[in-house]
Order: structure tokens, then C-alpha cells, then sequence
């Protein structure tokens, strides 16, 4: 499986987020899954990249030019996209995988992850998205979803569109499922 993963470029985060995204990357090498990313060096991006690479993998970085520019590409990478922006970056990474997988992360996971999931919804395609609710980092987007369902505001059930993976072992049950 190609595997889009979404997830902070920041350092100073909680180090618990590192082992447990070295941990999925490990995994997705014994597994033989590829990565997809946003080809960036900085934060959970260059650890999940340097795990599947550093195991053997294969690293599909995703770049916009801007990252080049400024000097943060990651060094993991094995197959090499450039892009102009952010928004064909996104849409590039959603069109060559299979699932997402989005980690913690920030406004720009947010905007990658709704962006899969309202394309989704429009019926573009039939992809998931995984929440891998880290040390329940996804918990207050989760209480989000749940109160526009309660307000009417989603079409259908959220669940149909995002899955949640509350530890490890839930995470590999969804993806081995997708795989089967």
C-alpha cells in the first residue's frame, strides 16, 4: 500500500509523538508499504521519513518549492515530487495513495485532512482517513465532529469518512483491513 502520512513539521513537541511515529514507520517497512509525505526535514515529517528509510523503505516526498528554497527537504527521500505549491502538493499526495494517516499536527494537517475528507464526501474518490489519536491528541477534533453531526451539519456519519485509531494495534487493524 502507498500510505499519505499528514503530521507536524514542528520539533518542540511532545517526544512521545517521535517514538510512537519511528514505531509506524517501522511497521509500514515490515509491511511493505511506501510512504507519502510532504518531503519536509523538520518534526514528525523527517521522522516519519527517516524510520521507512532508514528500514529499507520507500520515501515518496511530496515538495513544494518553497520548501526546497528555504533549505528543508528532507535528506530521506527516495522518490523526489516537486511541486509549486501547497495545495498540488496535497493533491498529489491524496491522488498516489491508498489511505491516510494523519498524525499530530497543525493547521496544515487540519486543511490536508478536510481536504480528503470533502472530496470524499463529493464522491472524488473512496479514500479513508485515520485519525491516529496520539496520547488523544485528535480528542478535541473528534468532540468537534461530533457536535456538527449533532448539529446537522455533516451529511451522513463522520465515522464513514474518518476513522479513529485510539493506540497501535487499532491503527494496524485498520490499515491491515484496507489491505486485505
Amino acid at each position: 500500500m502507498k500510505i499519505t502520512v499528514f503530521c507536524s513539521a514542528n520539533e518542540h513537541i511532545d517526544p512521545d509523538f517521535f517514538s510512537m511515529t519511528e514505531e509506524l514507520g517501522k511497521w509500514m517497512v515490515a509491511n511493505h508499504h511506501d510512504l507519502i509525505f510532504g518531503g519536509t526535514n523538520q518534526g514528525l515529517m523527517n521522522c516519519i521519513a527517516k524510520a521507512v528509510h532508514d528500514g529499507g523503505g520507500r520515501v515518496i516526498g511530496v515538495v513544494p518549492s518553497l520548501v526546497e528554497k528555504g533549505g528543508r527537504t528532507s535528506d530521506y527521500i527516495d522518490v523526489h515530487i516537486p511541486t509549486d505549491n501547497l495545495a498540488d502538493r496535497k493533491s498529489l499526495m491524496i491522488d498516489q495513495c491508498d489511505v491516510v494517516v494523519a498524525l499530530p499536527g497543525g493547521v496544515g494537517s487540519l486543511d490536508e485532512i478536510f481536504c480528503v475528507v470533502a472530496s470524499k464526501c463529493i464522491g472524488y474518490h473512496a479514500k479513508k482517513v485515520i485519525l491516529y489519536n496520539m496520547k488523544g491528541f485528535w480528542n478535541a477534533l473528534i468532540a468537534l465532529m461530533d457536535d456538527l453531526d449533532q448539529k446537522g451539519m455533516i451529511r451522513g456519519n463522520w465515522h464513514n469518512m474518518i476513522e479513529v485509531a485510539d493506540n497501535f494495534e487499532q491503527l494496524k487493524q485498520l490499515l491491515n483491513a484496507i489491505n486485505d
